[in-house]
This record gives C-alpha cells, structure tokens and sequence, in this order.
C-alpha cells in the first residue's frame, strides 16, 4: 500500500523546500488576525505542480474573502506525510483538515474519534457530487470527508499494438481477454506490462475478478465477517492463474516497479506491452516514464474490466478511489465553509484542467479535456456501483496481505485455495 498510495496522487515526489514557501506565502508572512480569528491547519500531498499553486490560491481566495480566517498549509510528500498523521492523530491531535483515501483507514481514525462528523454541514450541497466518489468518505452512513478527486481502474491498451495483432475489438469477457492475449503473444509483443515487485497492480486483477465474480456484495460480506474463504475468491484466484498460465507479462516482471525508467507505465509508455490494468493516472505517468516524454497520445485507448461469464457482478460496477479531505476533531468552525469552497463547480474545474484531477462535482466534468481522462469520467459517471481499492477498504493490516498475496499468487508460490486462508487468518484478527 505504500508505493500505491504514493502512485495515486499522480503529482510525484518533492522535498520539503516546496512545503517551506508555500507556508510562508499562505501563513507566516501574513498580518496578525483580528481577534476571534479561526486558524485552519491544511495538510495535502498535492506537493509539486501542478495543484500545489492551485490550492494555494484557493486557500489566498477564501482568506482575501474571510479576513479573520488564517489558512496554514503543509504539503507533504505522501510517505512524510503519513509519518507525520500517524504521529500527530496518535497523540490526540490531527491537523484540521487533512488529505483521506477513505475506507479502513478513515474508519479507524472514526473509530478513535479523531475526526468529525460533518453530514450535516455539507448537507445543503453534498448532492452536487458524483456519489461513487461520496461513498468511500462514508462509514456507519456518516459522511466524514469529501472527495475532490476520483478514478477507476481499468485496461489502457495501445491501439497500434492490437492492430498489428489483428485485434479490431477490446474484449468484453475474460475469455475474451485470455484469447486477447494469447493472439497478441503469438505476434511476439508482450501482452501485458506489471509491476510484480510493488503488489499493488497486482492487487487489481484479483480484486476485480472478485467482483465480476462474486459481485460487491462479496466484498462488502467479506468486509463485514472477514472471511474470504468462500467459492467466490476462491474463483476469482483460479481465473488469475488462467491468465498467469498464458506468461502474458514482460521479462523480469516480479522485480520490475511501477514508476521507474525500465517499469510498468514505461514499457507501456514505450511502446513495450500492449496493456496494462491501472488507474486514471495511467497516461501521466506512462508520459512521464518515456523516453520521449510523451507516451503513446493517440494511440492510447481504455476499456473497462471484462465481465466473467456466469459472474454475479456487471462490467458497470468501477474499481478504483479518489483523494479527499476530511476534518479534524477539534477543527474550527471555518473548516467545514472552507472544504466547500474548494468544492465549487469553477474550483473544480481548475483542478481538473490541470489533468491531474477528475472532478467529483458533477457539473465541473466538463472541465476534463484530455480525451482518456474523459472516458474514464464517463464510465465512472455511468458506474452503477463501485469498490475501493482493496488495500484501503478493508483495514491497513487486511489491505497489505491481500497484496502480499495476490503477489505469491501470481508468484506460483500459493494456491487459490491457500491465499484466501492467509487473508482471512489476518482479516478475523482485525
């Protein structure tokens, strides 16, 4: 969960000088607040361009606006800023609004009372947002934070490589999928491109396999008892090794990393594989591995998940997450007004005509121009349901095993019928 979490922000890594000036320009330099003043402590991993100038013009906006509010913004890169929440919400006191994935984790800060129950402050607006992006911010029916950013993960194909392979449709079913590859091997490309070395992307093709499967309702019962030792999973584990059977990924696969220059988003952005199963943050970060810089522009196309015959589940229901915010405990009372600025309709438009956020409020889709970041917007918008990424869903120590053993899966070094022991072993001690 570590690498993915990092991954997910799509914004990259920078070091703490870039947090430095933004805190003096949003905070230290400022004139003293009048009395009765509200500070707002900020903490975001939006830490490089190009939504670290975004949001602190945002933050500049609503203080132009509300003199006797003083924003504080700390952007931190994600491990840092993991750090330093487990330190600050271990000792009582988290900062008043901070970056969120939802699901497990938030749960447990819930649980902890460490952070605010604030349905009834977004109550009059919280319906112009996307309600898949919503969900994963509620627990217990209670909405905790709010998502200004939201995804799916799905196939990103390169056209040109299908078409050498004679590939004129993108497959609907795993059986199709299966074939897919195996005529795409034939032609002596490299099927699919993974990162075996950071779990995580592996993660993927067994959770939605779940799915498709079993239905979300699997998931939300396993959720519930931890027991995920049922003919569903178990099902799920074997269509995998239908498609590991096939050696379908590049060489040296189990050590290969996402980002880096010889990794998954490279070979695909290089031309390299012909597929890959990611996230909305797939183009970036295939561009920016390339050589050229560029990625595959036009030659990029996305299709969803397939559906698996005879499954419980529809190829509608999306797999993915989205960044957010949630509040504080002992936020004060500006906080909540606050979050809904970042939330307007033109707010969100901005973010997303910077290509790293899809907007959460329905009327800012608009603002989406790249061509891929609008078809994954649509499918999401069409979604008829949706699932956190597992290793945020469920509990941070359920959420790793499920990746540590899709891993050993994929690995050939346990069974179907073994992994679904492991993680249900961990998940009933939770």
């Amino acid at each position: 969960m570590t690498a993915y979490l990092s991954r997910r922000s799509l914004l990259g890594i920078a070091g703490a000088s870039a947090g430095a000036l933004l805190l003096a320009a949003c905070g230290d330099d400022e004139p003293a607040s009048p009395d009765g003043a509200q500070t707002i402590n900020w903490w975001h991993i939006q830490n490089t361009e190009p939504m670290l100038p975004v949001w602190a013009a945002m933050a500049k906006d609503y203080t132009t606006a509300h003199p006797n509010v003083k924003i504080e913004i700390q952007p931190l890169e994600n491990e840092a800023f993991k750090a330093k929440l487990t330190t600050a919400t271990q000792a009582g006191s988290p900062p008043d609004l901070f970056q969120s994935w939802g699901g497990g984790v938030l749960k447990q800060q819930v649980d902890a009372g460490l952070v605010k129950d604030i349905t009834a402050d977004v109550q009059p607006w919280i319906g112009t947002l996307l309600p898949a992006a919503v969900q994963p911010f509620t627990i217990d029916g209670k909405i905790y934070g709010i998502p200004f950013d939201v995804g799916m993960v799905g196939f990103w194909y390169n056209k040109d490589l299908f078409a050498q392979a004679g590939i004129t449709a993108a497959p609907t079913t795993w059986a199709e999928l299966l074939t897919t590859v195996s005529a795409i091997k034939a032609k002596g490309i490299v099927p699919i491109a993974l990162a075996g070395k950071e779990k995580w992307p592996g993660h993927f093709y067994w959770a939605y396999l779940a799915m498709r499967i079993g239905g979300l309702g699997a998931l939300q019962q396993a959720a519930k008892d931890g027991n995920f030792d049922t003919p569903d999973f178990i099902a799920a584990g074997k269509a995998l090794k239908d498609l590991v059977a096939l050696s379908p990924f590049q060489k040296a696969f189990l050590g290969a990393e996402y980002g880096s220059p010889d990794g998954q988003a490279a070979t695909m952005g290089n031309g390299g594989a012909a597929m890959e199963l990611m996230g909305q943050w797939a183009p970036s970060v295939q561009a920016s591995s390339s050589t050229s810089k560029k990625g595959l522009g036009d030659k990029l196309g996305f299709f969803a998940f397939p559906a698996v015959d005879g499954g419980k589940g529809t190829v509608a229901e999306a797999f993915g997450g989205g960044n957010g915010f949630v509040v504080g405990k002992n936020a004060p009372a500006a906080t909540t007004d606050f979050l809904k600025s970042l939330m307007t309709a033109a707010n969100q438009r901005t973010s997303a005509a910077t290509g790293a956020v899809l907007p959460t409020v329905k009327d800012a889709v608009d603002g989406v121009k790249d061509p891929n970041s609008k078809v994954v917007a649509t499918s999401l918008a069409a979604a008829t349901g949706f699932q956190l990424y597992l290793d945020q869903a469920y509990p941070p120590a359920v959420g790793q095993q499920v990746n540590d053993s899709v891993a050993e899966l994929i690995a050939g070094s346990k069974t179907p019928e073994q992994i679904v022991k492991d993680i249900t072993q961990v998940a009933k001690s939770q």
